[in-house]
């Protein structure tokens, strides 16, 4: 059965039974306002795309248990609200962890006020960078210092996005494991989170 123009109601049954056709027409009609939505509440591009590709994902891999009568548009914006309410979520966690450990450390007993040796801080997170390839460097550096995204650095050094993804990936596993070999297991959660 073919879907006349964009009729949500068949393109839903089909994407139900697996039709991929279905589901390419659903994502080119909805993507950009899924990506609009997310980044109106997140406010950063890179994860407005994480949010983006990831209901499109659950969009498919839930196709099963898809209810054509009930709108396509509020079942992806629901989910998209969600996947962007738990980043948030996520986020907000992880820096309340990095100001419990730097609360946690300054309050250990025996050490004094300014307790972090910002000089040593600063040596291992150089020294953690340094065994990192120069590319892969070159990479995370523009993610973090300059803040470009995943895509921009792609185009700057002519490789693709998903090979840029995959170097972060990479950068981040080689530099907590430089650092719980370096660092005790504390340290190396608050060195390491301020590397995310």
């Amino acid at each position: 059965m073919n879907c006349k123009a964009l009729n949500m109601t068949c393109l839903t049954k089909q994407l139900k039974k697996g039709d991929k056709v279905a589901y390419k027409k659903l994502f080119d009609h909805f993507v950009t306002d899924i990506y609009n939505f997310a980044y109106s509440i997140i406010k950063q591009k890179e994860y407005a795309e994480e949010i983006t590709q990831d209901v499109f994902l659950k969009l498919w891999l839930n196709r099963a248990s898809l209810d054509h009568e009930k709108s396509i548009k509020s079942y992806l914006f629901t989910i998209t609200r969600n996947q962007t309410l738990n980043l948030l979520q996520k986020i907000a966690n992880e820096k309340r962890l990095a100001q419990e450990l730097l609360t946690n450390i300054s309050n250990l007993s025996g050490f004094e006020e300014n307790t972090i040796d910002v000089a040593y801080y600063e040596d291992l997170k150089r020294q953690a960078l340094e065994v990192l390839s120069p590319k892969r460097r070159l990479i995370f550096e523009l993610s973090r210092n300059e803040g470009l995204t995943h895509e921009e650095i792609g185009e700057k050094m002519g490789i693709s996005k998903n090979t840029v993804k995959n170097q972060m990936t990479s950068a981040l596993n080689s530099i907590r494991e430089y650092l719980l070999l370096h660092s005790d297991i504390t340290f190396t959660l608050l060195l390491f989170i301020s590397f995310l």
